[in-house]
């Protein structure tokens, strides 16, 4: 059974970080991209990032670079989203997503999806 399980998430100040954590069991976590979605109330869900299988490849919304970080340990299954200087705006549940293909979680068509975890920005 494939699970992705996010954790992490908070309320903060404006400014503030955050690091999300997602632990996978999608077999062989090694094969799989990773990515991290978001989701605001009332708006669709939208991309955040994206990691390879190695890492050599790394994709972000222009909304969040510079700002946020996607890295991964395969040894531990996980893979995290640091989030530095976070705006009210970035205020959403975010999710965890996997699949075997670059393609597939950039344009938000993964094969796996995390619960998600809330995060609030106040200002």
């Amino acid at each position: 059974q494939v699970q992705l399980v996010e954790s992490g998430g908070g309320l903060v100040q404006a400014g503030a970080s955050l690091r999300l954590s997602c632990a996978s069991s999608v077999g062989t976590f090694s094969n799989y991209v990773m990515g991290w979605f978001r989701q605001a109330p009332g708006k669709e869900r939208q991309f955040v990032a994206a990691i390879s299988q190695t890492g050599s490849s790394i994709y972000y919304a222009d909304s969040v670079k510079g700002r946020f970080t996607i890295s991964r340990d395969n040894a531990k299954n996980t893979v995290y989203l640091q989030m530095n200087s976070l705006k009210p705006e970035d205020t959403a549940v975010y999710y965890c997503a996997a699949d075997l293909t670059s393609r597939t979680v950039v344009q938000g068509i993964p094969g796996y999806w995390g619960q998600g975890t809330q995060v609030t920005v106040f200002s």
